[in-house]
């Protein structure tokens, strides 16, 4: 499948996981079932849209729970800010040379959302500030240069 690999995830983008799992296992894939039964019921399979749909969605849905099956056994809680420290889970206020600031969640590449400023720990901004603390300047080495942010707090 994949090599053998750590996915780093805050405890709640692990709960988002065993959510969707559970739903995909309890309530979808049962209902496949029920749709793939019903499609073989009408008759001649070579030409029945709905088995060929059915089955489809089947093969989907097996993968999908085999890949999250897979992420949760290979990952890792991270639970935040220890001593202050920036990490994986914690909440960073970040100070740009302009005066702007901005809050950002550091959490996992497979949880990075930017429109919900969730950064990745892999980002250049996430890299910066891991294990840095409220106060410190800090240097973002990014693909347009590197600039410096003020990290004003850690939650």
């Amino acid at each position: 499948m994949q090599n053998e690999e750590t996915i780093i995830l805050t405890p709640q983008g692990y709960l988002d996981l065993e959510t969707e799992l559970n739903e995909l296992k309890t309530v979808v894939r049962p209902r496949v079932i029920k749709d793939l039964k019903d499609a073989r019921a009408q008759g001649d399979l070579s030409e029945n849209s709905d088995y060929d749909a059915a089955k489809n969605e089947q093969a989907q849905v097996e993968a999908r729970i085999t890949e999250l099956e897979y992420k949760l056994e290979h990952s890792v809680i991270a639970e935040g800010s220890a001593k202050g420290c920036a990490m994986v889970g914690s909440t960073v206020v970040i100070e740009y040379d302009d005066g702007e600031s901005e809050e950002y969640q550091l959490v996992g590449s497979m949880e990075a959302d930017a429109l919900q400023n969730k950064i990745s720990n892999e980002s250049p901004i996430g890299k910066a500030v891991i294990g840095h603390k409220k106060g410190e300047k800090i240097t973002v080495d990014s693909p347009n240069g590197e600039y410096i942010v003020l990290l004003k707090d850690v939650k």
